[in-house]
């Protein structure tokens, strides 16, 4: 299996026609065709269906592209490494946040990083937290922010707020507390809209209401931030989130949050890397900006809820 095999495979996907790929490349058509049926043969399995229309992966080329982009881009971030710079770092860093994370973190740091390291690509990929924990695995991350649920040791991590979660429901909703706070016996007592057990504040909420002897129980699952707060102002039910993804609605009027308590419930969230795949130069500046900006943003309050923690010595 030679390099040019995967750069090939995963510019067919990503253009989904063999002969754009082939323009692209500024390779013939046919040896592209052989590159490919060379692939096939030696992995045992087509990676590839064929038709006028174009190409579509098969199950094991969806699987086959995952890690082929993860090795190429392996491979560029060593390139990357032994001629970058640590004066001027430059180069690609891909960072992911979780949906609830970026409407606070996102364009601050994009504005940080073009202010203060103009010559490194910031790529910043949103996604639910147990995609971004496989893609930081695979190496198709650089970087990654995730929260600490006892499930972050295969990572090199370092803790940066710890967060507090409100119940959040609409304004008007019958269910809202009449005053500033609510038991958290009395929240889950209401019809939760929440992420699934595996992502998010979930597992955080889940372990709590069980050291209290209590159960999520009225619970419905939406992976979505954008859906969630839809069927938040559709009066489906409340959450307990952090405010951050829901500041304009909040500030808004629409919706409303009220402090949890008996117990109270916080998240605490952290920067991972991986413990293999080494950061370059440009990897470390971007790691040590989101901790500074993420300072910043705690201190002015823009970051509502959140407590900046100390740096792991």
């Amino acid at each position: 299996m030679e390099l040019r095999q995967l750069r090939y495979f995963v510019a067919i996907v990503d253009h989904g026609s063999l002969s754009r790929a082939a323009l692209t490349l500024h390779v013939a058509q046919p040896a592209l065709t052989q590159q490919l049926r060379q692939l096939e043969d030696e992995l045992g399995v087509q990676l590839l269906h064929r038709s006028a229309q174009g190409v579509l992966s098969t199950d094991a080329g969806k699987i086959f592209y995952e890690h082929a982009q993860a090795i190429l881009k392996q491979l560029a971030d060593a390139r990357s490494a032994v001629t970058q710079s640590a004066v001027r770092p430059a180069g690609n860093v891909t960072l992911g946040l979780p949906h609830s994370i970026s409407g606070a973190l996102a364009l601050p740091l994009l504005l940080a990083a073009r202010a203060q390291y103009p010559e490194i690509t910031l790529q910043l990929t949103e996604e639910i937290t147990g995609n971004l924990t496989e893609q930081l695995k695979s190496g198709r991350l650089n970087l990654a922010v995730l929260f600490d649920d006892g499930q972050l040791t295969p990572f090199s991590s370092s803790a940066l707020v710890e967060e507090e979660m409100r119940f959040i429901c609409r304004s008007d909703a019958p269910y809202a507390p009449s005053g500033p706070s609510l038991p958290l016996i009395q929240a889950l007592a209401t019809t939760l809209i929440l992420p699934a057990a595996q992502h998010g504040v979930r597992p955080r909420i889940d372990s709590r209401a069980r050291a209290a002897g209590l159960a999520t129980t009225q619970v419905i699952e939406i992976n979505s931030i954008a859906i969630l707060k839809s069927a938040l102002l559709a009066g489906m039910g409340a959450t307990i989130l952090p405010t951050a993804p829901l500041l304009a609605e909040l500030d808004s009027g629409a919706l409303s949050s009220y402090t949890i308590h008996s117990p109270a419930l916080s998240r605490t969230v952290a920067l991972c890397a991986s413990k293999t795949i080494p950061l370059t130069n440009a990897g470390t500046a971007i790691k040590n900006l989101v901790r500074q900006v993420t300072e910043q943003l705690c201190q002015s309050g823009q970051w509502q809820g959140a407590q900046m923690l100390p740096a792991a010595a």
